[in-house]
């Protein structure tokens, strides 16, 4: 009985359910771009930070900045020999520091994953290598003699004969110089025994092959992609770092962003490179759980002092750019304007629901008569908004996967940077111990963003659908509960 009222109330009162529907419809819909746009934005910035951490990195660790001390100065040497006779002769100097400036001992990697709530460590030292080549070319002196003269001649009144000899110009030193041209590159030593966790995480081998256990001391190299396309370097080539030659085995594309290292050595041929033995840059550590990051970073910090735990929370608030500004538009503004429609939608509802009420007052006071107890007339009611709610809900729901869909077809293009996290080496914790205000800083990626509905956001559209109809159908339901079979009778009259 029930079913078959319902189903002819509605299908009498269409325009009246439908205005209804719709009303929830747009509420919900909105709801749902919403997350759709704030989850594609938590996905474009874990692209970001992946590709400065590392898959799996939960937290990095780095030394704490402290102020230069002595005649620290971090000016960079050349040495160079200018007394060569040779004017064609190239010559070639490299310097080789640390990123940032600051290590640690390599000892600390154990030290670190002993720690409670740490599944794996493992240590990198980043390098920056600044190469100077080029030549000097020697000057050529020559003398100009058209001054110069020699004349012979009488004197002055006494006959006397003088002479007057002329002198010769000094010499003038013409063309010569020196060109030299400045090419700066990073350098990354890792891990050769854990690759999973660390630089080369979010790397694929498209070309050759990564490095092997066996390779822990070898002079092997594996290159990013943007940095061997620039210098021609393939597979098999060889590439000198301050006179040692290392065989290219490896080209290693990025699978999210660029990356800011250039070239990927084993860790201790890196160390050997640095002049940094048993010293890293960073440490790469992954929690056993998720939930424990801030835990596990808080006794690490607690236990090795003079260290700098920065987590990938960290580095999200120094995101800056179009990507940062759209996050908080979504985050902020977004939340409280789907919250505002929704409650008008809702408020609409029910007040649709108590006017469509007020209008059957012959209706329900003629069936009160009959002998409808006051709970079945409220029942009636809500079963009625409890379909338009559905109704509207599944209108919702299309319209919010349409805005979804439009969303990742277009997929505008937003922008992140990092900025300085103040913490570890080059003012910050970031991979290489270069941190954000060292790489990062300077390189802008761009980030297409997508808006993905999961099904936790299509139940969240149904829950709001129901709510949405309960509460009209509460409001509705409650005011022809208060209808008394008189009323039907004052409506005829």
């Amino acid at each position: 009985m029930f079913g078959i009222y319902l189903k002819r109330e509605l299908s009498r009162r269409k325009k009246a359910a439908l205005v209804i529907a719709m009303g929830l419809a747009l509420g919900i819909a909105l709801v749902i771009t919403v997350s759709s746009v704030s989850a594609g934005m938590q996905q474009a910035q874990e692209k970001v930070l992946q590709s400065l951490y590392g898959l799996g990195t939960d937290m990095t660790v780095t030394k704490a900045r402290s102020a230069p001390t002595g005649n620290q100065s971090g000016r960079p040497s050349f040495d160079f020999d200018a007394s060569s006779n040779d004017s064609t002769e190239t010559q070639s100097s490299d310097r080789v520091t640390t990123q940032g400036g600051q290590t640690l001992k390599s000892a600390l990697v154990t030290k670190v994953a002993a720690q409670k709530g740490v599944a794996t460590a493992v240590g990198a030292l980043s390098l920056n290598v600044t190469k100077v080549d080029g030549s000097f070319t020697q000057g050529k002196a020559k003398t100009d003699t058209s001054s110069s003269s020699s004349s012979s001649g009488q004197g002055g009144p006494g006959g006397g004969q003088g002479g007057n000899t002329g002198s010769t110009a000094p010499p003038e030193i013409q063309g010569g110089g020196a060109s030299f041209d400045v090419n700066s590159y990073s350098v990354m030593g890792v891990d050769v025994t854990n690759q999973e966790l660390g630089p080369l995480a979010t790397t694929t081998i498209t070309s050759g092959k990564t490095f092997t256990t066996a390779q822990a001391n070898a002079k092997v190299a594996v290159l990013s992609k943007s940095y061997a396309k620039e210098n021609k370097y393939t597979v098999g080539k060889t590439l000198t770092i301050s006179g040692t030659k290392y065989t290219v085995i490896g080209i290693a594309t990025p699978e999210s962003s660029e990356t800011t290292t250039d070239v990927y050595l084993p860790l201790k041929q890196a160390q050997t490179l640095g002049d940094s033995a048993n010293l890293v840059s960073t440490i790469y550590v992954q929690a056993t759980d998720s939930k424990q990051i801030e835990t596990v970073k808080a006794t690490i910090q607690k236990n090795i002092s003079g260290t700098t735990v920065t987590t990938s929370a960290d580095l999200a608030e120094t995101v800056s750019g179009s990507l940062s500004t759209a996050s908080n538009l979504a985050t902020s503004v977004g939340k409280w304007l789907s919250i505002a429609v929704l409650a008008a939608a809702f408020l609409v509802a029910a007040l649709l629901t108590s006017s469509a009420v007020s209008r059957r007052v012959r209706e329900f006071g003629t069936l009160k008569a009959l002998g409808w107890p006051s709970r079945k007339v409220t029942r009636q009611v809500v079963g009625e908004s409890i379909v338009n709610g559905l109704l509207g809900g599944a209108l919702g729901i299309g319209l919010g996967l349409a805005a979804a869909y439009a969303v990742t077809t277009y997929s505008p293009k937003l922008t992140a940077q990092l900025g300085n996290t103040g913490g570890g080496p080059g003012g910050g914790g970031g991979p290489g111990g270069g941190g954000p205000g060292q790489q990062s800083a300077a390189n802008t990626m761009e980030i297409a963003l997508s808006a993905p509905v999961s099904l936790t956001t299509i139940a969240l559209a149904a829950g709001l659908a129901i709510t949405g109809g309960l509460i009209a159908g509460a409001m509705g339901g409650w005011r022809a509960s208060r209808m008394r079979p008189a009323d039907a009778l004052r409506s005829v009259s």
